[in-house]
């Protein structure tokens, strides 16, 4: 019964995902990675035997253990890029209100002028 959950669950998540990107919520460039997710889960949910083949290669005794430390290094990757995309936005944020300020400032300058000619 979990795996017909799961199956669903994976289906309904890629679902989801490609609804965002054709209603450009999401970039194509980051639905790439929760695509490549949901496909995971849908073929570990359909060939559990998969998870249990990794597990023993790993050395792991529990086989989901292993699938939350995939998980966890998942969500860590993408909370680092998420913070390195917020970074660059944030760095140009800032450059286009310093160049709006000073352009601000030329045209103050520029009606100055006009005003004592």
């Amino acid at each position: 019964m979990i795996y017909k959950l799961a199956i669903i669950f994976s289906i309904l998540f890629i679902l989801i995902i490609l609804k965002l990107v054709r209603e450009e919520k999401l970039d194509e460039k980051y639905s790439i990675l929760w695509l490549f997710t949901g496909l995971i889960i849908l073929i570990v949910s359909i060939f559990p035997n998969i998870l249990i083949a990794l597990a023993q290669l790993c050395g792991v005794y529990y086989p989901p253990a292993l699938l939350f430390l995939l998980a966890i290094i998942v969500l860590g990757t993408c909370i680092i890029h998420v913070s390195v995309v917020i970074t660059k936005q944030n760095k140009m944020i800032v450059r286009l209100n310093q160049e709006i300020g000073i352009l601000k400032e030329k045209e103050e300058k520029v009606e100055e002028n006009e005003k004592l000619k």
